[in-house]
């Protein structure tokens, strides 16, 4: 079954260093290609072409009749996917602080109950693989749980074009058997999700908060 997949890219920098400038768009485009190769819509939400509020003002703390038009986008975006990959690079052991960033300006009831791939890089040779471990409880509290198949780009100027695609150096074969690895799993939680919202028990979803982090708290 096709699916509508988001791709995050969890990076706003345009200069050096690491070299060459924006690493992380590669990956993305990487990611949208495998994605695409297997029948899937794959759209890519780069932060730099929205207008994110500043000082941090979330969706769901305005009115609805005053929200900037860029996070309505964006929310429409989030709410009619089926899955997600969430691109990052590392800093300080964590994820990208302008992907929190952007994600964060929506609650969990637009991400839940679907599923996620995280993908990191770096210029060397860890290839983000500790910002991972942040992630994956990062995007768990956001309701898209992410499958237990990861995808990490060590020196990801080596690996990829500026196209995204595979550079002379490198076996595309093997790098694309990887990648596929994480989007089977997708794909099949994804389509299993879908199916059950579409049922007359999926309707009956379990809520997430949609105004405030405190209706989660336990009774006083």
């Amino acid at each position: 079954m096709a699916l509508k997949i988001l791709v995050f890219l969890g990076s706003v920098r345009t200069s050096s260093p690491p070299s060459p400038a924006r690493l992380g768009e590669r990956v993305a485009r990487c990611c949208m290609a495998k994605l695409e190769e297997s029948g899937h819509e794959a759209v890519l939400i780069d932060p730099l072409n929205y207008d994110l509020s500043d000082p941090f003002k979330p969706l769901f703390s305005y009115a609805q009749r005053n929200a900037p038009q860029d996070l309505l986008t964006l929310a429409q975006e989030i709410e009619s996917a089926d899955g997600y990959v969430v691109v990052s690079p590392e800093y300080n052991h964590s994820m990208s602080p302008a992907l929190a960033n952007l994600l964060n300006h929506f609650g969990s009831s637009l991400y839940s109950y679907k599923p996620s791939v995280i993908a990191t890089y770096s210029a060397g040779q860890w290839g983000g693989v500790r910002a991972a471990v942040n992630m994956r409880t990062f995007l768990s509290e956001l309701g898209c749980l992410p499958v237990s198949a990861m995808i990490h780009v060590p020196r990801a100027q080596d690996v990829l074009d500026e196209d995204g695609s595979y550079t002379e150096t490198q076996d595309a074969q093997k790098w694309s058997g990887y990648l596929e690895r994480a989007f089977e799993q997708l794909a099949w939680w994804a389509n299993a999700a879908k199916r059950y919202h579409e049922s007359e028990e999926g309707e009956k979803r379990p809520g997430a908060f949609t105004r405030s982090p405190s209706q989660r708290n336990a009774p006083e």
